[in-house]
């Protein structure tokens, strides 16, 4: 080993005496005895010369020149040889890939705001989304959609886009833009899906007065950005739609898509520990949900991550502590803090400091006023709803995200099989901000 470290001529007869091994293998059935035993010779002699108490550079190199001339002289040459040497490169790297991913870590991007503000999702200004969220609950007062949809307008109008520096500044904090101002008098009439649809995507299309036109380098989930939340032909319970962009007339110049797009947290997920440990509470959790039945099909083959916080087993309530005002769809909401099995949890227990902990609230204050990205503990909703309480299963876990006001999580669809865990958050790697690293847990 250490001749192999300091001696380039050992490493490079070592690599040559593998290579040839290799070849040799590969053919041994198909060659002569006499081509077996020049080849067998030459590497045992090169074995040798490597082996020796003191290293003899030159015989080295004699032994190296005489394995190459019984290699090329019984060995079959392969065809296209560069082509097979870089395939198979290639391929090892996949299989390193797929087994660091499948084993050690795997890359996962978060797509909503469930996790915020310990991690986010990708959000948008403005974003329709809200509104249509209002709809989809039930919500027929128009003229607060109306106001709604007008707020998101101004934002839109208030975007200020940065020059060429700001905007490569911004995009190392996750911050993109996109910009489509009309070519001449017309309307919207398709949007397309980005490609490639895996990965990372390179480009969109949209058809504008009957041409289309290309959007480069969309941001992530760009099919939602670009239709959903800039408002494209959202249907409405009684059959209309809500068109903002699909059938509006834009004149020449004016903005057809303007989006200011946060990207969402990219990290690393920790697939090792739990094949040594069960999870603990309070840890993020990436988990699949084929089979979890209280969600909506279309959600069942899919990643979540949230926070773990019932084991299997446990009785769980929530004791509350605050009433938080103005939660936008929700009104007023109680909050509070987590029991589990009558003991309830604090802010001096692992992982939950932050959501039990609020800075500025007064002593005795019980109404807080809502503000978006701020911890207020758990809301009381569901499953966990006042005076109710939630007992999971054995070998179940029950989780909730610390956007306790906007989180699709047990409360709403239960526990779920510990099998179905496949990790837990580790390092957030994509984009550059105060949650990048592994203290976001």
């Amino acid at each position: 080993m250490i001749r192999w470290l300091f001696s380039k001529t050992v490493r490079e007869a070592v690599a040559m005496r593998k290579h040839v091994h290799r070849w040799y293998c590969a053919q041994r059935d198909l060659l002569s005895p006499q081509a077996i035993g020049a080849v067998t010779l030459g590497m045992n002699e090169l074995q040798a010369a490597i082996s020796e108490a003191k290293v003899n550079r030159g015989r080295i190199r004699i032994k190296m020149e005489e394995l190459e001339f019984a290699a090329n002289k019984w060995l079959k040459p392969y065809p296209n040889a560069a082509w097979r040497e870089n395939v198979e490169v290639l391929l090892v790297a996949i299989a390193v890939a797929m087994g660091i991913r499948t084993f050690f870590i795997q890359p996962f991007k978060i797509p909503t705001g469930s996790m915020q503000p310990t991690l986010y999702g990708v959000t948008s200004t403005p974003d329709f989304l809200p509104v249509f969220n209002d709809i989809g609950t039930g919500l027929t007062d128009r003229t607060k959609i109306q106001a709604e949809i007008n707020d998101q307008l101004r934002s839109q109008q208030a975007i200020k886009i940065p020059p060429i520096l700001g905007r490569i500044r911004d995009w190392f904090h996750g911050i993109s833009y996109v910009h489509f101002v009309a070519p001449t008098d017309g309307s919207v009439e398709a949007i397309t899906k980005p490609w490639p649809p895996a990965f990372f995507p390179i480009y969109q299309h949209i058809e504008f007065a009957g041409k289309w036109h290309t959007i480069w380098f969309p941001p992530d989930y760009g099919e939602e950005l670009l239709e959903v939340r800039s408002g494209f032909d959202y249907p409405l319970r009684d059959g209309e739609a809500i068109n903002l962009l699909k059938g509006r007339v834009f004149r020449k110049g004016e903005d057809v898509l303007k989006l200011r797009v946060h990207a969402g947290d990219h990290l690393f997920v920790d697939r090792l520990t739990y094949n040594f440990r069960p999870p603990r509470r309070g840890e993020i959790v990436v988990f699949d949900t084929h089979d979890i039945t209280g969600l909506p099909p279309d959600q069942q083959n899919t990643f979540y991550i949230k926070r773990l916080v019932g084991l299997g087993g446990e009785t769980l309530s929530l004791q509350q502590d605050y009433v938080v005002e103005n939660v936008p769809r929700l009104g007023t909401v109680p909050v509070g803090h987590l029991v589990v099995d009558g003991q309830p949890l604090s802010a001096s227990t692992p992982h939950f400091a932050n959501l039990y902990a609020f800075p500025g609230v007064r002593p005795g204050q019980k109404v807080l006023q809502y503000q978006p990205d701020h911890y207020y503990g758990h809301a009381l909703l569901q499953a966990l709803a006042p005076g109710k309480t939630f007992q999971d299963a054995t070998n179940h876990y029950f989780v909730m995200g610390d956007n306790t006001f906007n989180s699709s999580d047990s409360r709403y669809w239960g526990d779920f099989s510990s099998d179905h865990v496949i990790g837990k958050s580790f390092f957030v790697y994509w984009p550059i901000t105060r949650r990048f690293g592994w203290g976001n847990q």
